[in-house]
């Protein structure tokens, strides 16, 4: 294996130590521990455990297969990208990124990554939903 390659392994076979190190982690970034130590306390861990194993220990969660890419192109008015974000949130669909590019010629290009995890419309939906947006000219998926 080269230095920077990386296995997927579940914490099934793993110590105990590593899903530690992962909590204390979540602590850290959540607010809910003030520092390492503890966090590493909370976790039931020890601190030199800790710092031995944060940088080379993460979560990866399978929930980035709901991600969904989109490509608009919008009517350069007031009101338009707000109204994109308002039909979003009353779908149930979490912005993850925005790019919104200059307007020329009257028109506005916007690109989305939505997580569509807590949404119940299928893309196709969603994306006519998003077309439906008085002022979009255009919606597709990447």
């Amino acid at each position: 294996m080269q230095k920077n390659d990386f296995l997927l392994v579940s914490p099934k076979v793993l110590p105990p130590v590593f899903e530690g190190v992962i909590l204390a982690k979540q602590l850290l970034a959540d607010g809910t521990a003030a520092n390492s130590s503890q966090a590493a306390k909370m976790a039931g861990i020890s601190r030199s455990a800790f710092y031995k194993y944060r940088d080379y220990v993460f979560k990866v969660s399978g929930r980035h297969s709901d991600y969904l890419s989109l490509n608009a192109t919008l009517t350069d008015k007031a009101g338009v990208f707000s109204a994109i974000t308002a039909a979003l949130y009353k779908i149930g669909a979490n912005i993850i990124t925005i790019h919104q590019g200059i307007p020329m010629d009257g028109t506005a290009a916007v690109s989305l990554t939505i997580d569509n995890n807590e949404n119940t419309l299928s893309a196709d939906d969603l994306i006519e939903t998003l077309r439906g947006v008085d002022g979009v000219l255009s919606v597709k998926a990447l």
